[in-house]
């Protein structure tokens, strides 16, 4: 079964509720997943940012969303209680409760639709007429910027491959040392000039240099990269007494050749092109920030008195 949307949660969290007496949130998440029938994956199915699970974030919205129409209150930090308008509404036996039936209250009304001035907002009058939307304004956000991010990072990739072989040797330093590798840009020069028999560099580990790291890089197009490159890699790194090792490409890796570095005493981490484009996005590089957003919520450890 799946995991039902925020708005079908609303009457059976409000029902849930009807006994009047104070509730913590804990025990109406697991009490509406256990009406829905939700198996343990499904409870555990994280939102993408994967800070809470799915149905955590979705009866929280539910809540709030009743909370801000008047028929939960909240008492204390993670507790509600029914309300007498919410009483009222589960005495009409309501079919359903959603985000259009909560638009009959103004204090909701308001909390949907807050006063921006005086001049009316495009579209404004046919808002009404939209169904609302099944996720929660979190997920809503949060899938937004998955796909953007996504979106990213196949452009970043479709450049990357576009650069000519010097330039990406150089994209490596820049992005192993914005990772903290090397210590600094010129410590880390040595990435791609020694060709030395599969070994296209060599890094610092770390700012004190305390191990080397030797890398390799590949920038392909279509080609996998399969076990035999690696075992070059790998051999290269056996030749100079080397246990760690960064193996690059703008493609992908076989299954060959990851079931290969899972046996051998190297350390060999493999980045194929989709990662290398993820951690570009991560370490700025390449990438320039065009907006930025925050999302905030109540502390409530700050307004706790005594």
């Amino acid at each position: 079964m799946a995991i039902p949307d925020y708005q079908t949660l609303m009457l059976p969290l409000l029902r849930y509720a009807s006994d009047g007496e104070v509730h913590p949130f804990r025990n109406a998440y697991e009490t509406l997943s256990d009406e829905f029938g939700l198996t343990e994956e499904e409870r555990r199915e994280p939102i993408p940012s994967g800070r809470q699970p799915v149905i955590v974030n979705r009866v929280g919205w539910a809540k709030t969303y009743m909370t801000k129409a008047g028929l939960l209150e909240t008492v204390r930090r993670g507790h509600f209680v029914i309300t007498d308008r919410g009483r009222q509404v589960l005495a009409q036996n309501p079919e359903r409760i959603d985000v259009k039936y909560l638009k009959q209250y103004s204090e909701f009304m308001e909390f949907q639709s807050p006063s921006t001035g005086d001049d009316e907002q495009p579209g404004q009058d046919d808002a009404d007429d939209v169904d609302p939307p099944t996720t929660t304004p979190e997920e809503t956000l949060e899938r937004a910027y998955v796909g953007m991010r996504r979106g990213l990072a196949d452009e970043l990739l479709k450049t990357v491959k576009e650069c000519s072989p010097s330039f990406f040797e150089h994209l490596v330093i820049d992005l192993l040392v914005a990772m903290g590798y090397g210590g600094s840009r010129k410590e880390a020069s040595a990435v791609g000039r020694s060709g030395d028999g599969g070994i296209d560099g060599i890094i610092k580990e770390d700012r004190l240099g305390l191990d080397a790291i030797y890398v390799q890089a590949k920038r392909w197009d279509e080609n996998t990269v399969g076990r035999p490159e690696i075992q070059k890699f790998a051999g290269a790194l056996q030749g100079r007494r080397a246990k760690k090792g960064i193996f690059l490409t703008t493609s992908t890796f076989s299954r060959e050749a990851h079931e290969y570095v899972g046996v051998i005493d190297s350390k060999i981490i493999l980045i194929d092109g989709k990662r290398l484009a993820e951690l570009m996005i991560d370490h700025g590089v390449g990438v320039s920030t065009v907006a930025a957003y925050e999302i905030k919520r109540i502390d409530t450890d700050y307004f706790e008195e005594g």
